[in-house]
């Protein structure tokens, strides 16, 4: 036998019966949220044109997308995120629909080397996309919509860490630095290597007081008086307006009740092409990786040639449901109810036994005897069956047996 007849690619699972129940019932319940707050499913194809990911604002490196050649050399990838689809659609096919638009999806995208963390390849995930609105409360109601899904989902040991990247483009502006320098300050603020940050910081010429400011934002992490800290820090204009946006959308926050699943974080700046404002991310105990990841993207979907606001979150499945196993809330597969024993012969009397009993919310399995002398009895047994249902012609059929012996 070929060996590789019996293994998986890299990055790639099966889902054993357990393990599928519960990730089903994960996507259902978050199905059921996103429909309950007014958002409408949508779906996407699995493979696009890998011309619909290289738009500047693209947040997903061509390294690390599958890609392939359809005939005519056109190049084709599998879909490595659900925004860029999603926002295609907005711009056109939905593009005369009233704002704002509300879409969910639920479904898998294929990264090469996406997430190290992990090794995972294929990743299962659902999200929301609000496009229309440039409030606030429209960042709000994403990040209130993010805590309701993981709290329905079970999870309570999580924190939802909340940036804002228009505070450091502000900085950044400020000290009139170059692209390459500032996307170099921003990584090392990001991972919060503040010893790296001060010696990259050296050979650039800006301020002592500047490069005090870019020091502090790793710092700048905990509950709204982060906020305050930083207002002392600078008064540009462009910061300050970010520090007024990440509290006003803070406070909508507390007022609903949320805020001890909150946290303010101004080092987070990941993505600044992609994000243009409020970015947040849920982490939860015992794992060194995002649960949930979103933001605002207000200049994506002008690249289609609508002007359109956006905002968005996606909630990575097959962590959640590491998650939900760590803190003990995975629900335990369902066992059979009713173990129904037939005649050999067809019965329409079975069948329609059988259909009524799988009416009334019963799980019922059809015993098939196989070539071991395995009784019914003892294959419910075995299996944790409770009750053995017997029709009146399996029981003819057992007796005609027993007389023919």
């Amino acid at each position: 036998m070929n060996k590789w007849m019996q293994q998986l690619p890299e990055g790639v699972q099966d889902s054993l019966p357990d393990e599928c129940y519960n990730r089903r019932r994960i996507e259902n319940r978050l199905r059921w949220m996103f429909h309950l707050s007014g958002f409408n499913e949508i779906d996407t194809p699995l493979f696009e044109y890998l011309d619909l990911f290289e738009g500047e604002t693209a947040s997903i490196e061509q390294e690390q997308m599958y890609k392939f050649f359809e005939p005519g050399s056109r190049i084709m990838v599998m879909r490595p995120d659900y925004t860029m689809p999603i926002a295609r659609i907005a711009a056109t096919k939905m593009k005369s629909l009233p704002l704002p638009l509300r879409l969910s999806y639920v479904g898998s995208v294929y990264r090469y080397g996406g997430q190290r963390q992990t090794g995972q390849r294929e990743i299962a995930q659902a999200g929301i996309e609000l496009l229309g609105s440039r409030e606030p409360s429209a960042d709000a109601e994403v990040i209130a919509l993010a805590v309701e899904s993981l709290l329905n989902l079970g999870l309570t040991e999580f924190q939802i860490d909340i940036g804002q990247v228009e505070f450091f483009k502000g900085l950044v502006e400020e000290a009139g630095l170059e692209e390459a320098d500032s996307e170099k300050l921003r990584l090392l603020i990001h991972q919060k290597n503040k010893l790296a940050l001060e010696l990259q910081m050296r050979d650039l010429a800006i301020s002592p007081e500047t490069k005090n400011n870019l020091l502090q934002l790793p710092m700048l992490f905990g509950n709204g008086e982060v906020l305050e800290s930083a207002k002392a820090l600078t008064q540009n204009e462009r910061s300050v307006r970010a520090l007024e946006n990440i509290h006003h959308v803070y406070q909508i926050l507390k007022t609903y009740g949320l805020s001890r699943y909150i946290a303010i974080d101004l080092g987070m700046v990941q993505s600044l092409n992609y994000y243009t404002g409020i970015i947040f991310q849920g982490m939860t105990r015992d794992m060194g990786y995002p649960i949930c990841n979103g933001g605002r993207y207000d200049t994506l979907i002008s690249e289609f040639g609508m002007d359109i606001p956006a905002t968005g979150f996606a909630l990575e499945v097959n962590r959640i449901l590491i998650a939900l196993e760590r803190q003990s809330e995975l629900e335990r597969l369902p066992g059979t109810d009713i173990l129904y024993v037939c005649s050999r012969k067809a019965s329409q009397e079975d069948y329609q036994r059988i259909q009524e009993l799988k009416s009334e919310g019963y799980r019922v399995e059809v015993y098939l005897p196989v070539d071991n002398g395995q009784t019914a009895a003892e294959y419910a047994k075995i299996k944790g069956i409770p009750k053995v249902i017997q029709s009146d012609a399996a029981k003819a059929d057992g007796e005609q047996r027993e007389e023919f012996k």
